[in-house]
Order: structure tokens, then sequence, then C-alpha cells
């Protein structure tokens, strides 16, 4: 296989996105409405401030993606950031993509002055988990807890039928 590449997503990548994107939602347990999504992706790509998104690249086709959102935070003394969504597809998985791609995201945060970066994982996904344990992400001493704001249809909160 040739060496892998990465590099920042573009608008012509948005449908190979939403494609993997379909598939790490699913394998996820996570709802989501692919129109939502694309609309969410292409603010991401238009407003840098929010985040970043990337690709990598091997052989000539993109094998994953990875989204970083930004925050702040007074506990890490500024930029805090998400890894919201990290994916490989099937085939690439298992040759030290994912610990490739990890290393990547780490310094393309750093050097946007993330202090620090969390994610979330199913603890049954033991693959990953061990990826991201083996990568120094340690469980946070508190209880991560979510309340949606707005219920509009999205990612989360799909449309449903009358």
């Amino acid at each position: 296989m040739s060496k892998p590449a990465l590099r920042l997503v573009t608008e012509q990548d948005v449908s190979v996105l939403l494609e993997m994107m379909d598939d790490f939602n699913r394998s996820e347990v996570i709802s989501w409405a692919p129109a939502v999504a694309e609309e969410a992706l292409r603010k991401l790509l238009r407003e840098p401030e929010l985040g970043q998104a990337v690709v990598l690249e091997e052989g000539g086709r993109v094998q994953g993606y990875a989204v970083v959102t930004y925050g702040y935070d007074l506990e890490f003394a500024g930029r805090d950031a998400y890894l919201t969504e990290f994916y490989l597809r099937p085939e690439a998985r298992g040759r030290g993509l994912g610990k490739w791609l990890l290393t990547r995201v780490e310094e393309r945060a750093r050097d946007a002055g993330v202090q620090a970066l969390h994610l979330m994982v199913r603890p049954e996904n033991r693959p990953a988990l061990t990826l991201y344990q083996r990568a120094g992400f340690e469980p946070p001493p508190r209880v991560f807890l979510t309340k949606r704001l707005l219920q509009e249809p999205g990612p989360l909160n799909p449309p449903t039928s009358p």
C-alpha cells in the first residue's frame, strides 16, 4: 500500500464523507438526518473557527476521516476541542492507520492552540477504546452529561412522521 496522507476536507469530499458518516452513525447507534448533517458539515468547512475536518487518503482513495470542533474552557486555560467523529473504512482497519490518523489529528489540534482534546467512545467498541487509551486518553473525573437546548430535527433528533 502507498503511504497515507492527511488533508483538509473540501466541498468535493462531502458526498464520500456523508457515505462514511452513515456507516459511522449506524455503528455508533446514533440517529441522524443526512440532510441536516450535510448542512452542518458544509458550515464547518466554510467557518474554520468552528473546527476542522480531515480525510485520510491512501492509494488515491479516502480511507477515513476525523472531525474536531473547538470550544473554550477555563479548566484547560483556553481552547479545548472534541474529536466528534473518527472513522476508518472497515478494509482500512487493523493496519495502524487509526493510530496514524489520531496522531495527525492531535498534532493539528495542538497547532490550533487546543489545550485538551475530548472524545466519547462506546465501552463495547474495544478496538477504538484500546486505540484511545494507548494514545493517553483517560476518563474524566466527572460524569459527562448532555442536554439538548434546541429540539429541531438534527443528527440526534431526526424528523418524525406525523
